[in-house]
């Protein structure tokens, strides 16, 4: 089994310092082999992905937004970088970042990274993790987001059995054309024949989704509703089952020692593997 993970750590807004030990004991509970990681704060020498690969004994990679203004202009600090990160347990062996369209709302750095992990008994797992344009009226630009998505995860995918594991907040709702078009599963696909499902899908009946959750007061300013944003997507399952979602569940959902880790829940997603795979 695989244990994947994607989570927005809310950059360096709030408490960021009591934030950043909760998360760590977060990640430290829920055990994830491969985490995708959004708004992760880098300054200098100081990366706060690096801090928790080196606390959880694990690899990363780590790619700044090229277009970090807007970020240190709402925390009036020109030094701090933001972008995505991966953490592995395992080596990393590539990794590749792009730049997503900026749309009409012009340049502000989102992009997709793109690492292969090299797991166990031989198995690679294709693993990329994004963060999406948040403005509420730009699903246009996120469609042309995900279309660039879509066809970075096929141009890299690469011919293994276990299939692409797409992470990230994509700040739109599940029903969204957005979506829709990335899954290819309810329209045509962005990239033709590929197709990835949506891991929360094989969630337990009646499980809380929702990743924007208003019991969190960082996300409750907002006064927007409960919903869910943020996803783990993985292409259909391969010959004995490799990357079959097996369990789904939040992380990330509650305060720790009363200190809520990010305005973001977590998503994690336990993937077979050819060992565990359902013909194995």
């Amino acid at each position: 089994m695989i244990r994947v993970m994607t989570w927005n750590l809310w950059w360096r807004f709030g408490p960021w310092q009591e934030r950043s030990k909760a998360i760590l004991k977060t990640l430290r509970d829920a055990r994830p082999d491969v985490v995708g990681l959004q708004e992760v704060w880098g300054q200098g020498d100081d990366n706060i992905a690096g801090w928790l690969a080196k606390e959880l004994g694990m690899h990363w990679a780590w790619a700044p937004s090229p277009e970090p203004g807007r970020w240190q202009r709402r925390i009036d600090d020109p030094t701090v970088d933001v972008g995505n990160a991966v953490l592995s347990r395992w080596p990393i062996t590539e990794r590749e970042s792009i730049v997503l369209p900026p749309g009409e709302e012009g340049p502000d750095g989102q992009q997709a990274l793109y690492t292969r992990v090299a797991a166990p008994s031989g198995v690679e797992v294709p693993f990329f993790t994004t963060h999406l344009l948040s403005h509420p009226y730009a699903s246009a630009t996120r469609c042309a987001q995900v279309s660039a998505l879509a066809r970075f995860v096929h141009e890299r995918r690469g011919d293994g059995d276990f299939p692409p594991v797409v992470t990230g907040d994509f700040n739109a709702e599940p029903d969204s054309d957005e979506m829709r078009l990335l899954s290819g599963t309810k329209t045509a696909p962005a990239v033709r024949g590929q197709v990835l499902y949506d891991a929360w899908r094989y969630a337990r009946p009646g499980a809380a989704g929702q990743t924007w959750d208003l019991a969190n007061p960082h996300a409750a300013r907002i006064l927007e509703w409960d919903t869910r944003i943020d996803y783990v997507l993985v292409g259909p399952p391969g010959p004995v089952g490799e990357g079959h979602v097996r369990n789904v569940r939040r992380a990330g959902d509650g305060p720790v020692d009363g200190v809520w880790p990010s305005d973001h829940c977590a998503v994690v997603a336990d993937l077979a593997t050819e060992a565990d795979g359902l013909g194995g």
